[in-house]
């Protein structure tokens, strides 16, 4: 009898870390499922094969695979190609599933057929050096409907990668993960989101998200800020084409060098910069490109334009938006938050 969910868990030289894992996994209180544990390549004298092979040796639900070090991507298409469940659940090598999580979410997907995608919340397991990433966890804890996911993910990612539970039949009709010079798990948001995928996120927190200094996220290009911008450009495009009653005519707020080179990549796929919005004295009444550059409080009035705001600073998305809102523009309808 085939597994009500496959785990999909990637793992590369993680000896160390992967016991935790592997002991979150097996002591869900779902009993209907089977880890599919890659290793990709490990160089560590067979250390994580040992680990994976111990643990497969004690408990039947644990299939490792064993391949040459080919990426994640690699990886976890690999697994996707193996898993027999109706529902496939990420987990990477160095976080925890807390118990109840397999089965709350495996309820949610049987419940909600229409769901193609249910994450959760998730608690921070990183220090004090990793501000930036306790700050994403804090916002994406923030995003709990599929509307606010939908429009979140062209500011970042609103789900955590190995929190998602994603239904076996939306794999096959949405696509599995890309090879490029960009992050893998933001790729599929995206590309699901835009074919019109359903997002939901369970208000529990289940899965502790820990931050290594090996994160991938922070030594692989494919996640330098500027992959993301250039990334999610032909989606943004694509959604303001549907959605601005005003395409191809934005305002961009922001008009720092930095803002207006991330903002450059809509006008390459057709998108119209009718002027930028900012607050520093020194480029308010310039014109930049041919654009001008106004006040930020001189946006024009709700209903007669669409802004983007592209301002990435701590808290100044949160500032446009309680300005935009306190002239009357509505998220998705006559803005959104791109930074």
């Amino acid at each position: 009898m085939n597994p009500l969910v496959s785990v999909l868990l990637p793992a590369r030289n993680a000896a160390a870390v992967l016991p935790a894992a592997l002991d979150s996994l097996c002591a869900q209180s779902l009993g209907a499922f089977e880890i599919l544990a890659v290793d990709d390549g490990s160089g560590d004298g067979g250390a994580t094969r040992a680990v994976l092979e111990a643990y497969a040796g004690r408990d039947r639900r644990i299939r490792p695979l064993f391949t040459p070090p080919r990426g994640i991507v690699h990886a976890l298409n690999l697994a996707f190609g193996q898993a027999r469940g109706l529902f496939l659940a990420r987990m990477d090598a160095d976080d925890l599933s807390h118990p109840d999580r397999l089965r709350l979410q495996a309820s949610h997907m049987l419940e909600h057929p229409g769901t193609d995608l249910v994450s959760c919340r998730v608690a921070f397991g990183g220090g004090p050096e990793a501000a930036g990433y306790a700050r994403h966890v804090e916002w994406l804890n923030t995003q709990h409907s599929h509307s606010q996911m939908a429009l979140g993910v062209f500011r970042e990612a609103p789900v955590a990668h190995p929190s998602v539970m994603l239904r076996a039949t939306a794999v096959k009709r949405l696509g599995r993960y890309r090879h490029g010079p960009f992050p893998e798990d933001y790729d599929l948001w995206l590309r699901w989101l835009s074919a019109g995928a359903v997002f939901a996120k369970l208000p529990q927190t289940l899965l502790t998200w820990n931050d290594p200094p090996g994160r991938l996220s922070r030594n692989d290009p494919r996640y330098d800020p500027e992959t993301f911008y250039a990334l999610k450009a032909g989606h943004l495009a694509g959604w303001l084409e549907a959605n601005n009653p005003f395409h191809p005519s934005i305002y961009v707020v922001g008009a720092g060098r930095i803002t207006r080179r991330r903002a450059e990549h809509l006008t390459a796929r057709g998108v119209r910069i009718e002027a930028y919005l900012d607050i520093d004295p020194r480029k308010v009444g310039r014109t930049i490109h041919g654009r001008p550059v106004l006040f930020h409080h001189a946006v024009p009035e709700a209903g007669s334009c669409f802004v983007v705001s592209y301002v990435a600073s701590h808290g100044a998305a949160e500032q446009v938006e309680s300005l935009l809102r306190s002239r009357g523009f509505m998220p998705g309808r006559g803005y959104i938050l791109a930074a």
